[in-house]
């Protein structure tokens, strides 16, 4: 071990001077570390060299000696997270390591980091941070003990599960508390929110855990957040992210195929009639306990929440997803709306006037503001958008069974997310499977406002050509058909037979999850098919995920959550199907708004962005199928289109070369035993 790699992480290369250094500044350390018998072989069981990895790992350490921007595409298995980690612990200085779910934050956080600190007795403190909601609230806790609002005697027991757990817990991270379900609703009674926190003027706020984690965050080596706590800072200011900043000297963002949409979300505005039914429940609470003289609470709320419901009801029945231009000028809804604004407007009122009486009042009123000024905004955009001036934003409106938000989003987050990075050089890192269309990166490095940043891809390990099959029926119908999903199972079934089970059918709209489920079920029972089938919907996915591992034969059937951070190795998972091409909506108002900007500018938005997008996408589901290098299986892609239309070639060029065929004895030899050796070779070409 050479003495640089024994340099602690907070006397590890500034950034700022590190520019000087050349580009293969650390590339014999690398070689060193990642060889058959280096210091992570010594740790790891069945570490084995990859060339890939080693590469990427040169790359990642080259950004952070010059502290500029890497985009690194790594295919799966090729180990791109230790890739990653063993530069940025050793040179990285302050690294922030943010994840796409809380499921790797919590991996990273728990096995990897602490097995390659291990490897390389590297000296680096690490903490973990999450969104507010994650975390036990000493204020809210004690309140919802008082009160008791709760409906439910499951709650009244979960309650009194939490109550215990804050006494023993150092974190107060709800994930340790495994007999409360992380999706109970008492966790909504006994955690803090943006809006709700007293901050500084809180009894608690000495021993509130929020607290406690952002200020281990600021003094640790290493913090590792998830994209959604990296966005809500940068657009709100409320997660500790803002604080870390300054002084962090690498940013890698794994899995960052999901940024574009996450920023989309966090740098867009939203105002919700939720947030206006919480507004109402916390001001009659909250009025009724501090200042019960003071107004009539039950008069000053009721109207609000009845032009709240009044707002929903405008809006047709169904989940909807409307652009503004979409909405009638007779409709309704805008006179309702006017109405919302109004009853707030009346209600900050009240709650200016006594506000004074307790800080828990002055908050209400502070969050009837917020309130007031988005349905404010959103209402004043209508004179923008007739003279142009808010060409940059799209309005929408997204209806739910009993609630209503109102969206304003940015069509590009680009000249944002530039603006967020300028300042201070620091190293930053995207990683993902899944960043580029065969091998061009210009897509997303045209969302992210990376346009003239490096980027780089290195293909997986794994022997796509003798390890698996891609295969494409011949006789399916255009997707728009009446009975496509009905056509895509009769085309399944002989391949899922064939597998003996073992598959994944993954979906692009719920209504073909429920579809191919009822069909599949009847067809099982009809051939007598002992494979268990499950659904998604009818239980957690993680739940979902291991009664799929250990039934062994089992057709799990799910839509956009099982497409992508899903890893079933070995034989369990045989056999993916994908039962179209992942284009989103076109009604969708975002993409509709994003694609008309694009065709202003001359460019093409099937082309260039709804293709780049959809290829990405399906990079992810095929992902699931090969984890490992003893993995096999085939892809089963049903939608025509693939091999008629023009563009068909891109996508599946865009995706491992797998072996290919058309033809279904191919496929059922291919699960024949004894066919590893000679599967390859007797196939045909798309």
């Amino acid at each position: 071990m050479t003495e640089a790699l024994l340099i602690p992480t907070s006397q590890a290369v500034n950034p700022q001077v590190a520019s000087e250094a050349h580009a293969g500044a650390y590339d014999p350390e690398i070689e060193a570390l990642f060889s058959a018998s280096g210091l992570l072989s010594n740790v790891i069981a069945g570490f084995q060299p990859r060339t890939s990895q080693t590469e990427m790992a040169k790359a990642v350490a080259s950004a952070i000696s010059g502290a500029t921007t890497l985009i690194a595409e790594a295919g799966t298995g090729t180990g791109k997270t230790f890739a990653y980690l063993v530069p940025s612990l050793l040179w990285g200085g302050k690294v922030i390591v943010s994840t796409g779910t809380k499921n790797l934050q919590d991996q990273l956080f728990l096995r990897d980091i602490p097995t390659v600190r291990k490897a390389l007795n590297a000296p680096v403190s690490v903490a973990l941070l999450k969104g507010r909601a994650n975390y036990v609230c000493h204020f809210h806790l004690d309140r919802t003990l008082q009160n008791g609002r709760l409906t439910s005697r499951e709650d009244v027991g979960y309650l009194r599960e939490i109550a215990r757990f804050v006494k023993t817990t150092s974190s107060g991270d709800k994930s340790e508390l495994s007999r409360v379900p992380e999706n109970a609703p008492v966790w909504n009674l006994v955690t803090s929110t943006r809006d709700n926190c007293l901050g500084a003027e809180c009894a608690h706020y000495q021993d509130c855990f929020v607290m406690k984690a952002r200020k281990e965050a600021q003094q640790a080596d290493v913090v590792v957040v998830n994209h959604h706590l990296f966005f809500a800072d940068l657009a709100l200011k409320d997660t500790g992210v803002a604080e870390l900043l300054p002084s962090a000297n690498t940013i890698v963002f794994d899995e960052a195929h999901q940024l574009p949409d996450t920023a989309t979300l966090f740098f867009g505005e939203t105002v919700s009639t939720s947030q206006v039914f919480e507004l109402c429940r916390d001001a009659l609470a909250e009025g009724l306990a501090h200042a019960r003289d003071g107004a009539d609470w039950p008069g000053a709320v009721a109207p609000v929440e009845r032009a709240a419901r009044d707002l929903r009801l405008s809006l047709p029945e169904e989940t909807v997803r409307l652009a503004v231009a979409q909405i009638a000028p007779s409709s309704p809804f805008f006179a309702k709306l006017s109405t919302l604004a109004e009853e707030v407007e009346k209600l900050t009122e009240i709650l200016a006037s006594q506000a004074e009486r307790a800080e828990t009042i002055e908050q209400c009123r502070t969050r009837a503001l917020a309130i007031r000024a988005g349905l404010a905004a959103w209402q004043a955009d209508e004179s923008q958008a007739d003279s142009g001036e808010a060409d940059d934003r799209v309005k929408w409106v997204e209806a739910y069974s009993s609630s209503v938000q109102l969206h304003r989003t940015p069509l590009s987050i680009a000249p944002i997310f530039s603006k967020q990075r300028e300042g201070t050089p620091r190293a930053w890192i995207f990683t993902s499977a899944t960043l580029a269309v065969k091998n061009d990166f210009s897509h997303y490095a045209a969302q992210m406002g990376l346009s003239q940043e490096t980027a780089r891809s290195w293909p997986s390990p794994f022997d796509y050509g003798r390890q698996a099959m891609l295969y494409v029926p011949t006789t399916l119908p255009q997707p728009h058909a009446f009975d496509y999903t009905d056509a895509v199972v009769d085309a399944a079934l002989p391949v899922i037979e064939a597998a003996g089970g073992r598959a994944f059918f993954l979906c692009t709209t719920l209504r073909a999850v429920n579809r191919a489920a009822e069909r599949l079920r009847e067809s099982f029972e009809s051939r007598k098919l002992d494979f268990p089938l499950l659904v998604q919907g009818a239980a957690g996915r993680t739940e979902l995920l291991d009664r799929f591992r250990a039934a062994g034969n089992a057709v799990l059937v799910g839509s956009q959550s099982f497409w992508e951070g899903v890893d079933v190795r070995g034989e369990a998972l045989s056999l993916v199907i994908i039962d179209k091409l992942p284009f989103a909506p076109p009604d969708d108002p975002v993409l509709a708004a994003r694609i008309a900007a694009m065709e202003k500018r001359g460019l093409n938005g099937f082309l260039h962005h709804q293709l780049p997008e959809a290829i990405i996408t399906l990079k992810q589901g095929a992902g699931r199928l090969i984890r490992d290098e003893a993995d096999r299986g085939v892809l089963m892609i049903c939608d025509p289109r693939l091999i008629s239309k023009p563009y068909g070639r891109r996508i599946w060029q865009s995706l491992p070369p797998f072996a290919r065929t058309r033809e279904l004895n191919s496929v059922i030899n291919f699960f024949m035993p004894d066919t590893l050796a000679d599967s390859a070779a007797s196939i045909e070409k798309l």
